[in-house]
């Protein structure tokens, strides 16, 4: 009994120790209220379609509370994101104050709602020339307004030419819901599969990359999984899955990604070894190992992620903005900016011809064409990228490598 109190009460103090550093203390509440003002130079504006599963809240700038509503709504929210010049890129500048100031603030220009006929005309208005649609959904303790401007920070710095579309679940927005958060994902299966139909069979619609944070990840697999199911494969239109420090038991995981068949989307992880929000998540979850927490480069993994062709991004040596490390693939400069560049739109991290362990052994090679020439195989960077072109051809530069050594030295011996 003492030992399991002792667990208990340093759980306790886990997930209060969460809760102080994930606090929203100091900001004001209603920042969902439109923002009339005159125009700021410089300001860049986000024109957001938002999904969700939330009941509507009766107070002025929320929106939608975290409890569950009966049926889905959609609203469309443009926000306003203050100039470059005054803000720090990964990061959402909350308003001290209300009305916010745009000029250094995030600020809400205009909330409508919609219909599903008006959503469709949403649609074809922002699609760019590309074609894409880009789905984020949320993690675990996010209220409605902090899933709007985080995802409107991410359009923004990512620069991303896609039409955003934000699926909102009901969170509760406390560290000590987390159970109820969970089964809230369950609860909005079917709507997210249904709002991923809806979009991929839109004719105007090329592709859709779906992005998912942390609890987020398994609404969005699930989904992805009842679609397989009903319809024999996900639909072709659903290209690209980006998984950001996803809260998913591995060994689930792999029971979905098998459900989603051989014609699956290419899926894209981002892990980091110091997350302690996924540690918690450990904890209270049987001690099973959560996805977004792996070393890609131990075994079963590195096999597994092999065979799966998944390209695992691990984030641990980057630092990030928080201090529980979980939301890394939003706060670092590096990563919103891959984001953008590569993963949207739909390329591999790595150079589509030369991967990127090619390129690092060729450097490894180019420095040692002579005896006594320092080289290495192995390269330290903020952001470890592991595709299998990548091992594959890491492997086979670090093979060549040492052949090439080893004829050197033997003619060097042989004058």
């Amino acid at each position: 009994m003492q030992n399991r109190a002792g667990f208990s009460f340093r759980l306790i103090a886990v997930a209060s120790l969460v809760a102080a550093l994930s606090s929203c203390a100091g900001r004001p509440e209603g920042v969902l209220i439109p923002t009339a003002t005159a125009s700021v130079p410089d300001t860049s504006t986000v024109d957001v379609l938002v999904a969700t599963t939330r009941k509507p809240s009766e107070a002025p700038g929320i929106l939608f509370s975290g409890e569950r509503g009966r049926e889905p709504s959609v609203t469309e929210i443009k926000v306003s994101i203050p100039p470059d010049s005054a803000r720090e890129v990964g990061q959402v500048q909350w308003p001290k104050k209300l009305p916010a100031n745009p000029a250094k603030e995030f600020a809400t220009l205009s909330v409508t709602p919609l219909q599903i006929g008006g959503a469709r005309n949403w649609l074809h208005h922002n699609l760019p020339k590309s074609r894409r649609v880009m789905v984020f959904v949320h993690g675990f303790n996010n209220r409605y307004e902090d899933a709007v401007y985080r995802f409107a920070q991410i359009v923004h710095d990512s620069n991303t030419d896609v039409a955003p579309v934000l699926f909102t679940w009901p969170s509760r927005g406390s560290i000590f819901a987390y159970n109820y958060d969970k089964e809230s994902t369950n609860y909005s299966r079917d709507a997210l599969e249904s709002m991923l139909r809806q979009l991929s069979t839109d004719p105007a619609v090329g592709e859709v990359t779906i992005m998912a944070h942390s609890m987020g990840s398994w609404l969005t697999v699930e989904a992805l999984r009842q679609m397989a199911i009903r319809d024999g494969r996900v639909a072709p239109k659903i290209q690209n899955v980006i998984l950001a420090s996803p809260d998913l038991d591995v060994d689930v995981f792999g029971r979905q990604f098998a459900e989603l068949g051989p014609k699956h989307p290419h899926f894209t992880l981002f892990v980091s070894r110091d997350d302690r929000a996924l540690s918690l998540s450990r904890r209270i979850s049987g001690n099973i190992d959560r996805l977004g927490q792996v070393d890609p480069t131990v075994e079963p993994y590195r096999t597994e992620f092999e065979k799966a062709g998944i390209v695992v991004l691990d984030l641990t040596k980057l630092k990030g903005g928080d201090r529980l490390n979980h939301g890394k693939f939003a706060e670092s400069p590096e990563v919103v900016k891959l984001i953008g560049n590569r993963l949207i739109a739909g390329q591999t991290v790595t150079d589509s011809d030369v991967g990127l362990g090619e390129r690092l052994g060729a450097v490894a090679l180019g420095t040692a064409q002579t005896v006594g020439g320092a080289a290495s195989v192995a390269v330290s960077t903020p952001i470890a990228i592991f595709d299998p072109a990548t091992r594959r051809s890491y492997n086979d530069q670090v093979g060549r490598f040492g052949q090439a050594v080893g004829n050197t030295m033997e003619t060097a011996v042989g004058q």
